[in-house]
């Protein structure tokens, strides 16, 4: 009997401390649960802002990257390879014809591909031409037929003007063939026409008794075969 208050206390001494281990033990796995699940969400986090940045760069450098300039492609074209030498030309041309052949120019702008025509024919088909041996017949100042078939050149010299004397030559071709009402073989022929047109730009000319071929060949060489023109401050 003496000993059973002893066993008693011992009994509760060992619950008591079973009681507190179980507590610290729930406590321990409760932090650690949690401590797994922050350890987690921060894991998760972590991957998604690894994902999150690479997208936002480059949704940044698609936006940025319109706004960049590429550096120009150098050019392979070598000095003197025919290049354009100018935004806008004059090319005199020589065709073709049932004949004798005619001689006209081409005008524009070397970006585009439309060109503009001008040249003097005899208005009408066979008599007019014929008499326009013997005396003046009504002409006409612009594309006649053959003036756009490559099939029927048979010489050309093109040169090449800045935008303001561009301006000038152009000017001045569309008031030549405002000006020209009349057609002669002899005098006032389409040799005679785009001479004009060629001696405004500050160019040699031959004489108009040529073949139209010839008179396009000639004019080039006498000029050299240069291809820039500069008009005089004076015009």
């Amino acid at each position: 009997m003496a000993n059973r208050p002893k066993r008693l206390a011992l009994c509760l001494l060992a619950g008591f401390t079973l009681a507190v281990l179980l507590q610290c033990k729930i406590q321990s796995a409760s932090a650690h649960e949690i401590d797994t699940r922050a350890g987690s969400e921060r894991f998760i986090s972590q991957r998604r802002e690894v994902h999150k940045r690479p997208a936002d760069a480059n949704a940044l450098v698609s936006s940025e990257a319109p706004l960049e300039s590429k550096p120009a492609p150098q050019s392979t074209r070598k000095p003197g390879s025919g290049s354009a030498k100018g935004p806008y030309y004059v090319d005199f041309r020589a065709r073709t014809a049932a004949s004798w052949g005619h001689a006209f120019v081409w005008y524009g702008k070397t970006s585009q591909r439309e060109v503009e025509v001008a040249g003097l024919t005899p208005a009408g088909d066979t008599l007019p031409y014929i008499l326009g041996h013997l005396t003046w017949v009504p002409s006409e100042t612009g594309a006649s037929y053959g003036d756009l078939d490559p099939e029927y050149l048979t010489a050309h010299y093109r040169v090449y003007l800045n935008e303001p004397d561009a301006k000038k030559v152009f000017a001045y071709i569309k008031k030549l063939q405002a000006s020209s009402p009349l057609w002669n073989a002899q005098i006032s022929n389409c040799n005679a026409f785009i001479g004009s047109i060629a001696s405004f730009m500050g160019l040699k000319v031959p004489f108009r008794w040529h073949r139209p071929e010839d008179y396009v060949n000639s004019l080039k060489a006498m000029n050299g075969g240069r291809r820039i023109v500069r008009l005089s401050s004076e015009q």
